[in-house]
């Protein structure tokens, strides 16, 4: 059922164009979402508050490398989309290649584009695009204390030979370390997404 709300951006558009025709207000946010947390949570439950219909874009694995370097995401785009898609307050996810949401915003066309943090409205790139479409930008403010770069640290935390007991002079792990380092991020995100109360309003 989940996988049905991740759509190429050229089925949005379509979709969009539909639902407009029904009245429906329209809401987009954008992201990386590399390991889902309740700060996420929150953010989605509140700007899916802001509209009908919210649709999340998320950046390719090639993107968030351009953005954020060679070591992310630590999940793969397919799997970043997925636990996405299944919250219920999200009703549609894309996949776009760009730096930023520029070209996804000017084929959707959206009511409203939902930013997270403490920008400035003159901060904000899509402004433009969004508005000349007689879109809006709101931004909503976003938790302390809840970040995937703090779940990273922490995990590393507990996982260095100070934390373990282990002796760091034992020679490091091989490559293939690093793969099943993502695939417990990815089981921890999945497992967690079992637990959290539904987004729906």
């Amino acid at each position: 059922m989940s996988k049905e709300k991740i759509k190429t951006i050229r089925e949005l558009k379509k979709i969009a164009e539909n639902l407009k025709k029904q009245n429906k207000r329209i809401v987009t946010t954008n992201g990386v979402f590399d390991i889902l947390h309740m700060g996420h949570l929150r953010y989605l439950q509140e700007a899916k508050k802001l509209g009908d219909i919210l649709i999340v874009a998320i950046n390719s694995d090639s993107s968030v490398r351009k953005i954020k370097g060679p070591k992310r995401p630590l999940n793969n785009e397919n799997d970043r989309a997925e636990m996405l898609a299944s919250l219920q307050c999200i009703d549609f996810v894309a996949i776009f290649d760009e730096e930023n949401p520029i070209k996804f915003l000017e084929e959707i066309k959206p009511d409203v584009h939902a930013k997270a943090g403490d920008y400035r409205l003159n901060q904000i790139i899509e402004k433009d695009v969004v508005e000349k479409n007689n879109g809006k930008v709101a931004i909503v403010k976003i938790e302390n204390g809840y970040s995937t770069t703090g779940i990273i640290k922490k995990i590393l935390n507990a996982l260095s030979p100070k934390a373990t007991g282990k002796n760091s002079n034992l020679p490091e792990s091989p490559p293939k370390a690093e793969i099943s380092f993502s695939a417990v991020i990815l089981r921890a995100s999945k497992s967690f997404l079992s637990f959290i109360i539904p987004c729906s309003i």
